[in-house]
């Protein structure tokens, strides 16, 4: 029996003629093309492939003479670093020279190209990314990354701490990498060099920290890697709100969206683990570098008091239009998932994740209805622009949104016309 392993048959897009002319005309006279890293894990893994990055032998100004010459287009989006985007059938493959690591500061690497694979492969992060594939899909590893798929186990190429210090970020991606492709415990040479290095998270920028942290919070259960961050005291270093709050909400979290079929949220997940506190929130936007999206979910949900389990359908619905739908969802979601979990104990936490259930059914339901009344039909009853017909108007949207948005359009211009009456 061969031990050759294969990602062909697990892997459709390894048939699209455009990669496979792509990886031949970088592979002539004499030059070696493999496609490279996460595309070869995730077919391995079963699990959806995204981009497809292929390593090459080729220094960076060949490779552009080679695809423009095949009739592709080049996009030099690296190039100082090897890399060069290659638009091939309108999909987009990054093209990497192989390299070295000449010098590290914690953040950048100065690279030397160069023709050895095994050096290429050595200086990259876990041995599950440093696996390549040949065109027919026969899968080259170099440095034990196989054995790591097969037991998922995510573990750093040679020493941890040297991996580390070549870039600091590798601490979160550990992390990441195991709440995606990981099981049981972390790896333990690993774990301890996060621990001892955690202080040169200090050296990255905000961007890269919350672009890893949202791609943790987005894998499908990242709990127990939330648990190990906490464990190792990386958590507490790049999101310190979370460290006198507590994470334990995060598995019931987890737990409701397998079970309810929620698609993960990294945001949601977030609110999770922090405490609704407005001034703290505003605090980690503004350090973090949250877009304004972001920024303003999370205020408003630290704004917003948790939900009455008893709150009637009719009150949630004044609520929701006049509130931001989300924060009310966000919120009891929440609500919902830590009811069910202590519901295990406890009866009456039962009857309130009831009641969540019922709020949450309407509200990701509700619709904002359409307020049926305009500035345009008070002033043809004669009430000129300014702060008396906007006042008016106000209070006749109050009155609707009392009624339970029942007022039709008659019966509020009534209303309208009846107080133009002079006493």
């Amino acid at each position: 029996m061969s031990d050759t392993v294969t990602i062909a048959g697990r892997a459709e897009w390894l048939g699209d003629r455009h990669l496979q002319r792509l990886l031949s005309v970088l592979g002539e006279g004499g030059e070696v093309a493999r496609i490279a890293g996460g595309a070869v894990r995730n077919a391995l893994l079963g699990q959806a492939v995204a981009d497809v990055d292929i390593a090459a032998t080729t220094l960076p100004d060949e490779t552009v003479r080679r695809v423009e010459a095949a009739g592709f287009k080049a996009v030099p989006t690296g190039i100082e670093h090897g890399t060069v985007t290659v638009i091939a059938g309108g999909k987009p493959f990054e093209v990497t020279t192989l390299r070295a690591d000449i010098e590290t500061d914690g953040r950048h690497a100065k690279v030397s190209f160069g023709r050895d694979w095994k050096a290429d492969a050595e200086r990259r992060d876990f041995t599950i990314n440093a696996l390549y594939a040949e065109a027919d899909g026969t899968v080259i590893d170099l440095v034990g990354g196989l054995a790591d798929i097969v037991a998922r186990r995510l573990r750093f190429i040679g020493d941890a701490e040297a991996r580390i210090r070549e870039d600091y970020l590798r601490i979160l991606r550990f992390f990441r990498f195991f709440a995606w492709y990981g099981d049981g415990r972390p790896d333990a040479e690993g774990l301890k060099a996060c621990a001892r290095l955690k202080g040169g998270l200090d050296r990255l920028s905000a961007e890269r920290v919350w672009a890893e942290l949202k791609k943790l919070l987005s894998a499908p259960d990242p709990s127990r890697a939330l648990l190990w961050m906490r464990q190792a005291g990386v958590l507490s270093r790049v999101l310190p709100e979370s460290e006198k709050w507590g994470i334990d909400a995060i598995h019931a979290l987890a737990r409701a969206e397998a079970d309810f079929g929620w698609t993960p949220d990294a945001m949601l997940r977030l609110q999770a683990i922090v405490p609704p506190d407005a001034a703290r929130m505003k605090a980690l936007a503004e350090r973090l570098k949250f877009s304004t999206a972001e920024t303003n979910r999370i205020e408003r949900w630290a704004l917003r008091p948790a939900l009455d389990p008893a709150t009637t359908e009719g009150s949630l619905a004044k609520l929701l239009y006049l509130g931001d739908r989300q924060v009310f969802i966000d919120r009891l979601r929440l609500s919902l998932a830590t009811a069910r979990a202590r519901a295990v104990e406890d009866n009456a936490a039962l009857l309130h994740a009831g009641g969540f259930s019922r709020l949450l059914g309407f509200a990701e339901k509700w619709r904002k209805p359409v307020f049926p009344l305009k500035g345009a039909d008070l002033a043809a009853l004669g009430i000129p622009a300014g702060s008396k017909l906007g006042a008016l108007l106000k209070r006749l949207e109050n009155d609707w949104i009392e009624s339970g948005f029942a007022l039709q359009r008659e019966a509020l211009l009534d209303r309208a016309a009846r107080e133009l009456k002079p006493d």
